[in-house]
């Protein structure tokens, strides 16, 4: 959200704000699919139902990424049609989720 808004103030340009963020891409993917994964093992069924529609989106990000571009934020195309916007909706989608999910695996914990 700090880089987007960033972006969106002219604070960083383009390229350095998609090659930040395109690191964390794959890391996100694969964390969210291990505890996706994990939930359904151990038979957390209503937490595991929470977090299939967000993997699954973020895996059909990351595959749907045109052949050309740098990645799932591609430099060229951020300013365009209001990617800028979508993504920093996504972001603050995404923060929600996850402290929704924080609080839940501590009511769980304790």
């Amino acid at each position: 959200i700090i880089t987007l808004s960033d972006l969106e103030c002219d604070y960083i340009n383009a390229r350095s704000c998609c090659s930040k963020l395109n690191k964390w891409v794959v890391p996100e993917v694969i964390g969210h699919a291990v505890v996706t994964v994990l939930m359904l093992i151990s038979l957390h069924w209503f937490i595991f139902l929470l977090n299939l529609p967000v993997a699954t989106w973020n895996i059909y990000r990351y595959i749907m990424v045109p052949s050309g571009n740098m990645g799932v934020f591609d430099p060229t195309e951020i300013h365009n049609r209001g990617q800028l916007k979508s993504h920093m909706k996504e972001a603050m989608i995404k923060l929600g989720f996850h402290l929704l999910c924080f609080f839940m695996y501590l009511y769980r914990l304790v």
